[in-house]
């Protein structure tokens, strides 16, 4: 069983075209997907999941239009009470990562108050990658003004480790992402570098508990040598 799972939920629009719905709705049941997904995790002993929520091609590249139903979505989820209450019923923490001064202030607010909502629990982590990407993560480090400091010392694995955005996250076991893309798109380069990928062709939507146990017992069969 993986510890840390990673998840890329791909197909949202091409989901919500295909079935005659707003983006709105299709989002909004892609995030509701996400919550379940999490709790399937849990059940089969996962530790701790990631998920790709935005990346920063995303926030620049995508019309405002999106953009503004997905920035609706996530603040409302972020401070809703059935949300809220299934992750303490779960003893699951989340955590936002990212280069948040990309995002409106009130996306901000509301996703910091999710964070400090579950800080308390520590059975389950669910960490949320908002205006993130994998390049700009690395960049991160090297811009940052203490790094640059400590980077006269010498520059060696365990110091981009530690100044990344990401330096919280723990190597990923396994990356799911489905709707049948077959790449990574610069997702979590760093923590990617041993894990085990699987891609599903069903759209993020359609996605169900039998398709992760699918998926985990795939990973239990493959043998990881870690350049061994």
């Amino acid at each position: 069983m993986p510890s840390h799972l990673a998840l890329i939920p791909d197909g949202n629009r091409r989901w919500s075209r295909g079935h005659s719905l707003s983006l709105y709705k299709g989002y909004a049941f892609g995030i509701k997907k996400f919550m379940d997904f999490g709790m399937w995790a849990k059940s089969f002993g996962v530790k701790t999941i990631t998920v790709w929520a935005l990346s920063t091609e995303n926030v620049k590249k995508r019309s405002r239009l999106e953009l503004g139903v997905l920035y609706g979505l996530y603040i409302k989820s972020a401070k809703d009470p059935k949300i809220l209450a299934r992750l303490a019923k779960n003893h699951a923490r989340v955590r936002i990562i990212g280069n948040l001064q990309m995002l409106p202030a009130k996306l901000k607010e509301a996703l910091r108050y999710m964070e400090r909502a579950t800080q308390a629990y520590s059975d389950f982590t669910i960490n949320i990658l908002v205006g993130y990407g994998g390049k700009e993560d690395i960049l991160y480090a090297f811009r940052n003004a203490q790094c640059r400091a400590e980077a006269a010392k010498g520059v060696d694995e365990e110091f981009l480790a530690k100044h990344i955005r990401t330096a919280s996250i723990p190597d990923v076991d396994l990356i799911i992402r489905t709707s049948g893309e077959m790449r990574l798109s610069g997702f979590l380069p760093w923590q990617s570098n041993y894990s085990e990928l699987y891609f599903a062709k069903k759209h993020w939507p359609e996605f169900e508990k039998h398709d992760l146990e699918m998926a985990l017992r795939t990973f239990a069969q493959r043998e990881r040598r870690f350049g061994r």
